[in-house]
């Protein structure tokens, strides 16, 4: 291996080559706070990963009944989040949509596109047996910064 000297060798360093565990909690008062060992979102390397967001409204700590009004509160505790970091949904590279019933994906998808005017982020979605306080759907997500 040849030495590369401290010039390029402080060059590296100072552009975050040597530090992989660099990361930065993201908190947003306008998403519901945390109710265990997690961050709203984390971000590391540019990249910001928002966690799994309910649709608890984060003023009254309510939830809308149906999956129309679920889905919008979801994206929308997701974009604040998104907002504290300094990014938007379009900057959103990555989700992952959880439904307690996948016959409700139709619904759920026409409201999920009203949110990402531009290029969507790949997704997965899933159904599955039950979500916290009888939610009918979950979203996490990962965004970029450019």
């Amino acid at each position: 291996m040849k030495f590369l000297g401290l010039a390029p060798a402080l060059a590296l360093l100072l552009a975050g080559c040597s530090a992989p565990d660099v990361k930065k909690a993201i908190l947003s008062p306008d998403a519901p706070a945390p109710i265990g060992p997690y961050s709203q979102g984390v971000e590391s390397h540019g990249m910001v990963f928002v966690s799994a967001q309910l649709a608890i409204d984060p003023k009254t700590g309510k939830m809308a009944d149906d999956i129309k009004g679920q889905t919008r509160q979801v994206l929308t505790n997701i974009a604040a989040i998104l907002a504290a970091a300094g990014l938007t949904l379009d900057d959103a590279v990555q989700s992952q949509v959880f439904l307690t019933d996948v016959n409700e994906f139709p619904a759920m998808n026409e409201v999920y596109a009203t949110f990402f005017k531009n290029i969507p982020p790949a997704r997965t979605t899933v159904q599955v047996s039950r979500l916290p306080r009888d939610g009918k759907i979950t979203i996490s997500m990962v965004a970029a910064r450019k």
